[in-house]
């Protein structure tokens, strides 16, 4: 299978496609609700990926991920604080 890169072709980060294939995500998002068993669900799915690959890892890997796992958790928070303050401006902007 050919490897799905994580950055668009604008040089953006792209795990779209990455997500879609994980189905317990879809279902989870689909009432629009997460609730604290799907939270939990997805902290035992994250720490089982985690373990899958860390003891694979080289001390060069280990800090290389670590790093890139830290930018990715910093930027899905930016992101959606971003997003949320976005939204918020929309609906003071163009209230319904």
């Amino acid at each position: 299978m050919a490897r799905a890169s994580w950055i668009n072709d604008d040089s953006h980060p792209d795990l779209d496609a990455h997500l879609a294939s994980l189905d317990h995500f879809a279902a989870s998002l689909a009432d629009g609700v997460i609730d604290d068993n799907e939270l939990a669900t997805q902290e035992t799915n994250l720490v089982a990926a985690m373990k899958a690959v860390e003891g694979s890892l080289s001390d060069d890997q280990h800090a290389k991920v670590t790093k890139l796992l830290a930018e990715l958790t910093a930027y899905s928070v930016m992101r959606t604080l971003h997003d949320m303050a976005q939204a918020r401006v929309q609906q003071v902007v163009a209230p319904k």
